[in-house]
């Protein structure tokens, strides 16, 4: 059964967690009398956690055909003849309005109908609640068909057990389609490593061919080297790696910079003396008296600049031009400061002036976040830290629960560091804004740690 992911925003995400079969249609009956079959929309409303009756009952109100779905058979029904493509657009639709929490995008919501007959989605991740649009057709049919209750433990584990399944069925096709991918890469290498010995091969055969044709020694000195070239290209096949270790990154960030260092002494160092050499034969004084006090000056103010250089001001430069992620770890080492420090000055580096939608830009930058807090030891706790002071400093505490769910989902940050950078800061101070706001995601983690080990 081919799996997708749910939401068309997270298609291309390989490693994404919530997945559902893709959509089978069947066009059945003839004339006034055809219908078109959904074959499987239970297995489609089970990943989306929603009633099937929901999702047929929207293709008819889009569509304006009449649909019924049987209970007792599982048989979804839509009058009419309909495409595939057309009824999966409008499941994404769906999925958007009725699924995907409107503040995470996560689709593990769920469905809460309020004392005034409102529609609200409830997050189970962020604790989010999105009112839902009350003008679409869908709402009245929902409000006569409330969704039941919460299933117990054991459908829960069901349900879980399934998507596992599902998860590994979607994970072993892409190791298949790897495979595959390889062994076509292998077979175009020894065509070509064929073609070339060939060639090799013809070109001697020519040379040596009749008496008539005699080489002369500086036309075979050449065809000796073409082939010590061909012999070379043997050496194609073999896979050349760098050493990516972090203490090897360091060195080669550091010998760079010493290298820069170095070019930049040596340049002003010369600019410096040729302008004291014009100043001396311009005053008709000796060229030493000429370049030590401006070289006095400008080594002050070097020291000026060099001290007044903050290291959010280092990092912002480095990170303006391009650095890489790789190169952070080494360049955090060479700075001023204790390791809370440091972090706290690549954060503020990294989203000084953002007061809303923290979260959306912690997702685009995420890669420097990643290469620092892979370091090991204390350096999850470092960055927890980092975005408490971030959020004590702006007064905006509301976005904590989501900027957590994103470094979470993106393997940034892991549940153990999460769970006891909380309760320190719990146990510190338990009216804090910050603990009220992050209270839904840590519940969340919590549940669904106690559940997978009760299986």
């Amino acid at each position: 059964m081919a799996l997708q992911n749910i939401g068309a925003s997270n298609s291309d995400d390989a490693f994404y967690r919530y997945k559902m079969p893709r959509m089978v249609t069947k066009i059945e009956g003839r004339g006034n009398g055809i219908k078109t079959n959904i074959v499987n929309m239970v297995d489609i409303a089970k990943a989306l956690a929603r009633p099937a009756s929901y999702t047929t009952k929207y293709f008819g109100c889009e569509l304006g055909a009449q649909s019924k779905f049987d209970e007792k058979t599982g048989i979804a029904l839509v009058n009419g003849s309909h495409e595939t493509a057309k009824l999966a657009g409008l499941l994404e639709i769906f999925i958007k309005k009725y699924v995907q929490c409107y503040g995470c995008g996560n689709p593990e919501t769920e469905i809460l109908i309020t004392k005034t007959q409102m529609l609200q989605l409830k997050c189970a991740a962020c604790g989010f609640i999105s009112d839902v649009d009350m003008r679409d057709k869908l709402t009245t049919f929902i409000l006569k068909n409330p969704p039941e209750s919460k299933k117990g433990s054991k459908d829960k584990k069901a349900m879980r057990r399934a998507e596992k399944e599902r998860l590994k069925e979607g994970e072993a096709a892409d190791e298949e389609l790897k495979k595959v991918k390889k062994d076509v890469k292998k077979k175009g290498t020894t065509t070509t490593s064929k073609d070339v010995s060939s060639k090799a091969a013809s070109t001697k055969k020519k040379a040596s061919g009749s008496d008539e044709e005699r080489v002369s020694p500086t036309h075979s000195h050449d065809y000796e080297k073409e082939d010590h070239d061909d012999d070379g290209d043997d050496d194609d096949d073999v896979q050349w790696h760098t050493d990516t270790s972090a203490e090897a990154a360091r060195q080669r960030i550091q010998e760079q910079l010493s290298a820069a260092t170095a070019e930049m002494v040596m340049l002003t160092t010369i600019e410096t003396e040729k302008k004291a050499k014009e100043a001396a034969k311009a005053n008709g004084t000796s060229p030493k008296s000429a370049v030590s006090p401006r070289a006095e000056e400008k080594s002050k103010e070097n020291g000026k600049t060099s001290s007044t250089s903050s290291p959010t001001n280092v990092l912002k430069e480095s990170i303006g031009k391009g650095i890489a992620a790789s190169q952070l770890p080494g360049l955090l080492d060479s700075l001023p400061g204790s390791g809370q420090e440091k972090m706290d000055a690549l954060f503020l580096a990294l989203f000084d002036g953002v007061e809303k939608g923290l979260a959306k830009e912690v997702v685009k930058k995420k890669k420097y976040l990643a290469a620092v807090a892979a370091q090991g030891g204390d350096s999850q706790l470092l960055l927890l830290g980092s975005i408490q002071g971030f959020f004590e400093k702006s007064g905006a505490g509301k976005e904590v629960a989501l900027v957590l769910k994103a470094l979470y989902d993106a393997d940034v940050l892991e549940e153990e560091h999460i769970l006891q950078w909380y309760g320190n800061l719990k146990g510190g101070n338990k009216e804090s804004k910050i603990v009220k706001s992050a209270e839904p995601f840590i519940d969340w983690l919590q549940n669904a740690e106690s559940e997978s080990e009760e299986e």
